[in-house]
């Protein structure tokens, strides 16, 4: 499958516009959003047709039931501050990152493929045991505006710099 990940949108539409449209465009079928959406429109970019989507609250999204209840109305799966998906018998892990205690409990229990999170406004990736840790960057207040794609058969990580 091929994953779409981004993250710290803050409610900015254009880039958040523009950072799903070249996930889509390169191939992607699931989007996960790591947090600070910042608002429904966002949401709406998430669900498609079929919608096929996740997020996670992020410490600057206030109107947590609001969101979460406007994203179950279209499909999108709200995973709160934590959740995990399934995808191609991969674990996925998402939070904000926000949380220093959640992230070290979730590579110290070593359970999952996959940690997405966001929060640091920085793209990267490492290993930490059998968990990859990727951060897609921000689609706000970073330079370079970045998402990221990965392949969850073939393990391929790429992000991509997004021009408003």
């Amino acid at each position: 499958m091929i994953l779409g990940i981004l993250s710290d949108t803050h409610g900015r539409f254009a880039a958040a516009r523009k950072g799903v449209e070249l996930l889509r465009a390169r191939g992607a079928t699931y989007l996960i959003h790591c947090g600070d959406v910042g608002g429904e429109d966002i949401l709406d970019l998430l669900a498609d047709d079929p919608p096929a989507a996740a997020f996670v609250f992020g410490n600057n999204d206030y109107e947590r039931d609001e969101l979460a209840r406007y994203a179950e109305s279209i499909g999108v799966k709200c995973l709160h501050a934590f959740g995990t998906v399934t995808l191609d018998d991969k674990q996925i892990a998402v939070t904000h990152g926000d949380n220093g205690s959640t992230v070290r409990r979730i590579l110290q229990a070593q359970e999952h493929d996959y940690l997405l999170l966001g929060h640091s406004h920085v793209h990267g990736e490492q290993r930490v045991g059998r968990v990859r840790m990727i951060n897609p960057g921000a689609l706000h207040r970073a330079s370079p505006k970045t998402v990221a794609r990965l392949d969850t058969e073939s393990d391929e990580l790429i992000f991509f710099p997004i021009e408003i």
